[in-house]
C-alpha cells in the first residue's frame, strides 16, 4: 500500500494463490499514524483508497467504511479500468522500482524473513530518492 506520492506505507507477505481481497482489512490495519497537521485530533488513516477491480467485493468495501476510509473501487463489468490508471500508475511505479533490485524480482529466498528484510530495505531506497528530490 502506497500513498498518493508514491511513499510506501505497508507491505504484507502472502502466497500467490491468496485472494486480494482477503488481505485488505491488514493492510488497512498496518498503515502507521498520518503526521499531525493544525489543531483537532490526529488522523489515522488516509480518507480514501483507490484500487482495481481485483478488490471489487463487499467485504472489501465494508472493511474500507469501517475504518472511515471512503473506498474507490473500480467495479467489474461496469467502469473501465482507464479512469483508475490517474491513480494507479503510482503503485505500478513502485513495483517497478521494487522489480528493478534483481534480488526482490522473484523470490529465491527459502525463509519469508529474508525476502522481507530485502523488501524493507527496497522501501527505503524509494524514500530515500523521494525525499533526496526534495
Amino acid at each position: 500500500m502506497v500513498d498518493a506520492t508514491g511513499i510506501p506505507l505497508a507491505v504484507r507477505l502472502s502466497a500467490a494463490n491468496v485472494n486480494d481481497c482477503q488481505r485488505v482489512a491488514q493492510m488497512l490495519d498496518a498503515i502507521p499514524a498520518l503526521p499531525h497537521r493544525g489543531p483537532g485530533r490526529p488522523r489515522r488513516r488516509p480518507g480514501k483508497m483507490h484500487a482495481d477491480k481485483g478488490y471489487d467485493f463487499k467485504k472489501c468495501r465494508h472493511a474500507c467504511r469501517v475504518r472511515g476510509i471512503t473506498p474507490r473501487i473500480a467495479r467489474r463489468g461496469i467502469e473501465s479500468s482507464e479512469r483508475l490508471g490517474r491513480y494507479r500508475w503510482v503503485v505500478e511505479r513502485d513495483f517497478a522500482w521494487l522489480n528493478a533490485l534483481r534480488r526482490l524480482r522473484t523470490r529465491y529466498d527459502r525463509f519469508a524473513r529474508h525476502y522481507i528484510g530485502f523488501l524493507d530495505l527496497g522501501r527505503a531506497l524509494i524514500c530515500w530518492n523521494y525525499l533526496s528530490k526534495l
